[in-house]
């Protein structure tokens, strides 16, 4: 199961920010890939930082993947339809000098359109376009030696379109609409963000069981066997994704995705993008998951090898046997819970006497006066 994983832009503890300065860091850091932000708009005085990237890329096999403008609204009337797309413009030809396998893009608003399928026809014809767009600044390659410093485009397939899920229930992009337009355009791929997609399925991913379905989901509508992902901590209220947070702070755990991905995931090719606060830290944190989960799998097949020797030799059933196991197991922890209750002490024979004594005393005295419990003789003042 290749797994591919790496931060949402250069990372936190890069000193130098720039973006080939980050993609060392991130390989250093056991990482495989990253994905450049260009937020608002993409900056004409980047190139240069994303030629050297391109480079660098290919000549290591360093995945570089790009994330379009997220100000979008192509469900919007003309002009804002041309403003958004003019940006993506911008976006593809960075995509190719920087040689991108994916660039991802928000839809928007649904504007003055209704969920369902007239919304849907509209964005993949916009989406059509796109991937014609990047076609032909691929395919635009002129004489070969005009491009010998951009050697990829001779060489590489064009950047695949990516269609971000959305977060909020205003916004076009649940995963039904995501899938149903990439499966109608060519050259377009989901990017399952799975932050968004738990927080407006109202916390829908919490087991290893859950996300088996919704790959399973994704590879019945679309096919094929690679995913494009996002995953990050995050906070949401009434089926909307407020803001990301760390991993560990959300309820959105990862260590469910991990034993699927140990388990059932021999099948799949998955790049995951760390969009946490914490970047870079978080990537890590789910590489340290997901060996984990392989080292827990490891144990369990080992012990249940282990199990099925013993009861061939013993010529008995397996799961018999480790019924038997389970009931010793569990009478061993409650001998042990039993074990750690501290036992009362028991009170010396001379001691009790005095107490008798004291006891005695305070009888005497009667009801109008009454035990003086500050007095230094009550040794057994609990107070």
């Amino acid at each position: 199961m290749p797994l591919r994983l790496g931060p949402a832009g250069v990372p936190l503890s890069c000193k130098g920010r720039t973006i080939v300065e980050g993609m060392d860091d991130i390989t250093a850091l056991g990482l495989e890939t990253m994905e450049i932000q260009t937020v608002r708009t993409v900056a004409p005085h980047h190139f240069d930082q994303y030629w050297q990237a391109g480079i660098l890329s290919w000549k290591t096999g360093f995945e570089m993947n790009l994330h379009g403008p997220y100000y979008a609204e192509l469900l919007g009337d003309k002009r804002e339809r041309n403003r958004s797309l003019s940006k993506m413009e911008a976006s593809l030809q960075a995509a190719k000098v920087i040689n991108a396998r994916h660039i991802t893009y928000h839809v928007g608003p649904y504007g003055d359109f209704k969920r369902g399928a007239e919304a849907n026809e509209h964005v993949a014809n916009v989406m059509a376009g796109v991937v014609d767009r990047c076609a032909e600044i691929w395919n635009n390659k002129g004489e070969a030696e005009d491009y010998a410093a951009f050697p990829w485009v001779m060489e590489n397939s064009p950047t695949l379109i990516g269609v971000e899920t959305s977060g909020r229930q205003e916004l076009w992009g649940t995963l039904e609409e995501v899938l149903e337009v990439c499966n109608h355009v060519e050259g377009t791929v989901p990017v399952l963000n799975l932050a968004h997609i738990h927080a407006r399925g109202h916390g829908r991913l919490r087991t290893s069981e859950d996300f088996g379905e919704l790959f399973d989901l994704v590879r019945e509508t679309i096919g094929g066997k690679t995913f494009y992902c996002h995953f990050s901590g995050i906070e949401h209220s009434m089926g909307n994704a407020l803001h990301y947070t760390q991993i560990k702070k959300s309820d959105l755990k990862f260590e469910p995705l991990a034993e699927f991905l140990a388990e059932d995931g021999e099948w799949l090719e998955i790049t995951m993008i760390s969009d946490s606060p914490l970047l870079e830290h978080d990537a890590m944190f789910m590489m340290q998951q997901c060996e984990r989960a392989k080292h827990r799998l490891f144990e369990k097949r080992a012990r249940d090898d282990r199990r099925t020797k013993l009861a061939v030799a013993q010529g008995i059933d397996p799961a018999e046997l480790a019924a038997r196991e389970a009931e010793e197991k569990a009478k061993r922890l409650a001998a042990e819970k039993g074990e750690s209750k501290p036992k009362p002490k028991a009170k010396p024979k001379a001691e009790t006497k005095s107490k008798a004594k004291k006891d005695t005393k305070a009888t005497k005295k009667g009801k109008d006066e009454p035990m003086d419990f500050a007095s230094e003789e009550d040794d057994d003042d609990l107070f």
